[in-house]
């Protein structure tokens, strides 16, 4: 016995006496009670699975609640599509009735950018007429340009000594003149090609003549209201280009603005009246007018 303990050795001596640190022969593992459970660690424990987590035969519960809403909003369905439908019905009529009585309902669609007024000459002008409206509408941004133009010489003007006063003439120009040609001679003509109506080519006739009267006193702008120089004219171009270089030549530009719309516009008017006698307006806005003064008369 004594042989047996001395080929053992102290270690096996401590395996005698207690228990092993080690176990499992090769594949050993360190025993669970001697190693303390780590009280820091980062990872947070896994929820439980539950116990029908791998079955797919597993059924799955629908509230009841749920199947009552779904039925209970198709049922509200066909309903909900009956009343669009009427009201599809609804408007429609009304634009019918609107077409019959010769009311258009125009959308804002020009400029692009910022819609403020109706503007669709492909669609509502007659093929025959729209290159003319498009020339038309080219005079009407011609004296936005040139009334803008009128407004930054005059301002130059006023800066480099001038009155004043020619600036806010200068301002009530730009601000009346653009939304008054549109409003007095511009949309008539649009209308009138549109409708053929003879009222609005009147109209058209009348604002469009005052509409060139002023671009050639623009033009020519002489010293009758404040020496001439609220508008870029001609003379007062002449005037100032000795004194001061800059405003003559903004001056000269604005005369240059004015007389082109000029031109443009009496071969607008021009044209316009051509077809206004051709298409035999010109007598059915007579008869128009005899009969408004038989009326009156009356």
């Amino acid at each position: 016995m004594w042989l047996d303990a001395a080929v053992q050795g102290p270690g096996a001596k401590g395996k005698t006496s207690g228990e092993s640190n080690y176990s499992g022969g090769a594949f050993f593992t360190p025993n669970p009670g001697s190693i303390p459970a780590a009280s820091n660690s980062r990872f947070s424990p896994l929820p439980p699975e539950p116990a029908d987590f791998y079955n797919p035969t597993a059924t799955v519960d629908i509230p009841l609640d749920s199947v009552k809403d779904l039925k209970k909003k198709e049922k509200e369905l066909p309903a909900k599509e009956a009343e669009l439908r009427k009201r599809e019905q609804e408007v429609k009529r009304k634009e019918e009735a609107a077409a019959r009585a010769g009311i258009v309902l125009e959308e804002k669609n020009w400029p692009p950018f910022l819609p403020i007024i109706h503007h669709d000459i492909a669609n509502e002008i007659p093929v025959h007429l729209q290159k003319l409206q498009y020339i038309a509408f080219a005079t009407w941004l011609g004296l936005v340009l040139a009334l803008t133009w009128n407004f930054i010489a005059v301002t130059t003007a006023w800066i480099r000594g001038g009155d004043a006063t020619i600036w806010f003439l200068a301002i009530i120009y730009a601000i009346s003149g653009v939304p008054g040609a549109y409003v007095l001679w511009y949309r008539p003509l649009y209308r009138a090609f549109r409708t053929e109506s003879a009222l609005n080519f009147g109209w058209f006739f009348l604002f469009y003549m005052l509409h060139i009267v002023f671009c050639i006193f623009a033009a020519v702008a002489p010293p009758i209201v404040f020496k001439g120089n609220s508008l870029a004219g001609i003379l007062p171009a002449i005037d100032l280009i000795g004194s001061h270089v800059l405003v003559g030549i903004f001056y000269f530009i604005g005369f240059g603005l004015f007389c082109l719309e000029s031109v443009l516009s009496i071969w607008v008017l021009q044209q316009v009246y051509m077809y206004f006698r051709g298409s035999g307006k010109a007598t059915e806005m007579r008869q128009e007018a005899a009969r408004g003064a038989m009326r009156a008369a009356f």
